[in-house]
């Protein structure tokens, strides 16, 4: 639904906040409308959360800020008046107790009671309509730790409608999901909002902000820089009012891959795991960034886990420079000068408690020993303070917490320690998952410069708009095998549509 007569549901008129001499927004405002889709972009650190934190009454608006919710204001600083006006916020990282069943986490903290015990029937009573509205597989008296990460995601939905919520922030919600737990979730914001149900959405991911939103609005840098409807929607415009440039300096290729004239650097031959993955062979040659692609599913971070040596294959061979180095773990495969980013950072990339210094030293703290067994943090301080640079980590101290960072700060962290092993193949899965718009430019010219020095870059990607700007061709994968390569031709890139095709066997 779109602007229609009458009064919005809500209105946020002028909010500032400062954090000490940080000034995280600056006169922002925001109008949303009863059926609405709302988008809200910008990158990490661009004042999203902030304001969405306002709206909620974690944080207190700067004076002459003001929330509005049927007209009526709503002070901020107050978590109980918002969930009272109907705000209800359901962040990334999902704040359910598994331990519990599903009405318990439903109707945690309001709970019915009798005689001062709680009272079960009645809860699972009211939770059941609640459900049953969401059109959910599961009942009120299931445990949420045998749920899937997308069905929690609607008991995270379920607890708002059950305390009557009218606005429903959800923060990047599609980021752990599957395709089919994705699809499931739009379908419950469509009947949502037909119900008058506002939603404001916060992703990174264009696709979806094009198929749900009835309206885009930007920050950048704490500040509103504008509002699109559904018909303005555009990557040029969105990309232009996020960042401040135009879409076309977005990706950076400025490497010129030619096979013919240069080195085969690592060879992959009839790789398989005995389960998904199934006899894959490949080449890759100096200076190229080879993608590769498919499904969910499709055995693409499998094969990458089988070449670094992070699973036991039951067949293949890794080459490196006419070399047989089939690593048999990740240690072997590092002493090799093969490096792999995982997709999950925070869970088997980064040590969250451990400053940014010590993250990035991690792969080479033995050039760091001294023979009394202690350590030269000289030499580390010195690391990590080129890393900042050259990467432009975006951090007031090396000593501060790699948890404290954003998503892109934290992959850029990563990046810095896998270089630092000064590797010769460079294996990235999902580089840019959970990165805002600026942080993935800026990760796509890490990459050319890193095909520019000659590297062999192996780059999987569930982004079909960044594997072709960034890779030079592209495997795809499919049941576990590597069923074609798309390449450029003169005068025209890769295809989006042939790389679908042979993802979904639409050929066959």
């Amino acid at each position: 639904m779109t602007e229609a007569q009458g009064t919005p549901l809500l209105e946020m008129r002028g909010i500032s906040k400062t954090f000490g001499p940080v000034r995280a927004l600056a006169d922002v405002s925001l109008t949303v409308w009863p059926g609405e889709v709302h988008a809200l972009m910008g990158e990490n650190g661009a004042g999203k959360s902030t304001l969405m934190k306002v709206l909620s009454g974690a944080y207190v608006a700067d004076r002459g800020g003001e929330v509005r919710v049927d007209g009526v204001p709503v002070p901020t600083g107050d978590p109980k008046q918002a969930r009272a006006r109907g705000i209800a916020v359901i962040y990334q990282e999902l704040s359910l107790a598994p331990n519990l069943s599903v009405a318990e986490n439903i109707f945690l903290g309001r709970e019915p009671s009798a005689g001062g015990l709680v009272n079960r029937a009645r809860m699972y009573d009211r939770a059941r309509p609640v459900l049953r509205r969401l059109g959910v597989d599961f009942g009120p008296e299931t445990r949420v730790a045998g749920l899937s990460l997308g069905e929690r995601q609607l008991v995270e939905i379920a607890r708002a409608l059950a305390s009557d919520a009218r606005i429903i922030v959800m923060d990047e919600p599609t980021t752990s999901l599957s395709s089919r737990e994705t699809e499931k979730l739009f379908e419950v914001i469509t009947a949502l909002t037909g119900q008058g149900i506002a939603i404001i959405y916060i992703s990174h991911r264009m696709d979806e902000v094009y198929r749900l939103s009835d309206r885009c609005s930007v920050l950048r840098d704490g500040s509103y820089v504008g509002t699109l409807d559904r018909d303005e929607l555009s990557a040029r415009k969105l990309v232009a009012m996020m960042v401040g440039r135009d879409l076309s300096s977005f990706y950076k290729k400025d490497h010129v891959a030619s096979e013919g004239a240069r080195n085969v650097v690592l060879k992959v031959e009839g790789m398989s795991d005995g389960r998904l993955v199934k006899d894959c062979s490949f080449e890759v040659h100096e200076g190229e960034v080879l993608g590769i692609s498919g499904l969910v599913g499709s055995g693409r971070t499998e094969l990458a886990r089988l070449i670094y040596g992070a699973d036991p294959a039951s067949a293949g061979r890794v080459w490196l420079n006419g070399t047989d180095v089939t690593p048999r773990s990740p240690r072997a495969a590092l002493d090799h000068g093969i490096v792999y980013l995982t997709e999950d950072r925070k869970s088997l990339g980064l040590f969250l408690d451990m400053t940014i210094q010590e993250n990035i030293s991690m792969c080479v703290l033995e050039k760091d020993a001294g023979t009394a067994g202690t350590l030269n943090f000289r030499a580390a301080a010195s690391r990590a303070a080129s890393a900042i640079k050259n990467l432009a980590i975006k951090t007031p101290s090396a000593k501060l917490p790699v948890g404290a960072l954003s998503g892109g700060n934290q992959q850029k962290v990563l990046l810095a320690r896998l270089l630092e092993a000064k590797p010769r193949v460079v294996i990235l899965d999902e580089p840019t998952r959970g990165v805002d718009v600026g942080a993935k430019s800026e990760i796509y010219r890490l990459i050319d410069q890193l095909a520019r020095e000659g590297l062999a870059v192996v780059m999987i990607s569930s982004e079909l708009p960044e594997i072709v700007g960034v890779a030079d061709r592209v495997l795809v994968m499919r049941e576990g095998r590597i069923v074609g390569e798309v390449r450029a031709a003169p005068g025209r890139p890769v295809e989006q549509e042939e790389i679908m095709t042979l993802s979904t066997g639409a050929a066959a």
